[in-house]
């Protein structure tokens, strides 16, 4: 019998909640996360990735053994909180978690932090069947996966998991999307707006005649493109000679991708093209940095990752319905290590604003399916 201690999952939650983590500065959780893993009896280690990213603290990796002999089991979630993140103060009434209003509330992912440690609590304090397990706490996940990106996978042997990162607890992601971020700068040639701006070349123009033949939003039901960030010029009376654009596309084909990230570069090259054209000139000029950012999670449906949660679920009495997701995960980058990390949720609600909030129920019904996820894997193991 599983024997859930609500109480105490509340109480580590509004703990977790309450210690700031903003992004490259998760060190006091991650102190706090390691003492408690080592009084459950993990042993812990902190990886470079925090030196690597300019961070106060790297990835923690906790290994525990287990009572029965298993495949390791990888479970994940990530420390990081968005701003307006600091100074967080949890409140709890008709049995929902919110923030005071003034800032998140970090149940993004530090709901997944406390249901994976009552889990294992429930676990060890009822004698469970569980096999070994691989706690992989990352950094910088709000940032751009930064901390998977820079994991010591050395020392990770498990080749399956679960992230838990997303809302829905009774459904289980096996597909997101590949994505490419792009960077443009374009330079013109500064010069009085007033006096003589013949004599300049808008930077800032060249870019809005290029973003106006771009297809932006949603293209199709698995291809998006956003330009997220423009910065340039100094003053309203200098014509701009500088102008940075920053963005990104994503999708779950792989080949409409870089056909939207083509379309997307070949409108500023032909924006400073005819530019140039028009001046004379060596100026404009443009300057292009494309990067991936990370590229697609694609389970498929008979996977063992995927029947293991979908027969938890069963068990205890839930659904657990396979979805896709337009954002990328830690899990995104753990494929492409070859550990397949399908993503569970939690709960939370309205996550990366000031009315984040996440119900009690709902992180004891995640407990509750996570345990059943380790006790069937390490008995049929």
């Amino acid at each position: 019998m599983k024997i859930i201690n609500g109480d105490r999952l509340a109480e580590t939650f509004k703990t977790l909640a309450g210690i700031d983590s903003i992004s490259k500065e998760e060190g006091a959780l991650c102190r706090w996360l390691q003492q408690r893993l080592q009084e459950l009896g993990f042993h812990t280690a902190v990886d470079q990735a925090g030196s690597k990213v300019g961070g106060n603290t790297g990835n923690l990796i906790a290994h525990w053994r287990g009572n029965r002999a298993a495949a390791p089991l990888l479970l994940s979630a990530h420390m990081d909180t968005v701003e307006p993140g600091r100074g967080v103060k949890v409140q709890f009434k008709e049995g929902v978690f919110t923030s005071a209003g003034d800032t998140i509330l970090g149940a993004d992912d530090k709901s997944a932090l406390a249901v994976m440690l009552e889990a294992i609590s429930c676990i060890q304090e009822n004698h469970i069947p569980c096999g070994p397990l691989e706690l992989v706490i990352t950094i910088c996940e709000e940032i751009g996966l930064l901390g998977a990106k820079h994991l010591d996978y050395g020392q990770i042997t498990a080749r399956m998991g679960y992230v838990l990162d997303t809302r829905n607890p009774q459904a289980i992601i096996t597909r997101a999307p590949s994505s490419n971020r792009f960077e443009f700068r374009i330079h013109g040639k500064a010069a009085h707006a007033g006096a003589a701006p013949e004599r300049g070349i808008n930077a800032i123009a060249l870019a809005s005649k290029a973003i106006a033949q771009l297809n932006l939003g949603r293209i199709d039901s698995e291809t998006t493109c956003n330009i997220g960030l423009i910065e340039g010029g100094l003053a309203t009376n200098i014509v701009p000679d500088l102008v940075v654009i920053k963005g990104e596309a994503r999708s779950h084909d792989e080949a409409k991708l870089e056909q939207v990230t083509a379309a997307v570069v070949s409108a500023f090259e032909q924006a400073v093209a005819a530019g140039r054209q028009q001046s004379g000139e060596a100026l404009p000029m443009l300057e292009k940095d494309i990067q991936s950012d990370f590229r697609r999670l694609f389970i498929d449906a008979g996977h063992p990752v995927v029947a293991l949660a979908q027969q938890a679920a069963q068990h205890i009495g839930q659904r657990m319905d396979m979805a896709s997701s337009g954002g990328g995960s830690d899990a995104n980058v753990f494929a492409e290590h070859g550990i397949i990390t399908a993503v569970l949720g939690t709960g939370m609600e309205n996550v990366h604003t000031v009315n984040e909030s996440i119900a009690l129920a709902d992180m004891l019904r995640a407990t509750n399916l996570l345990i059943e996820i380790i006790r069937i894997h390490a008995e049929r193991s």
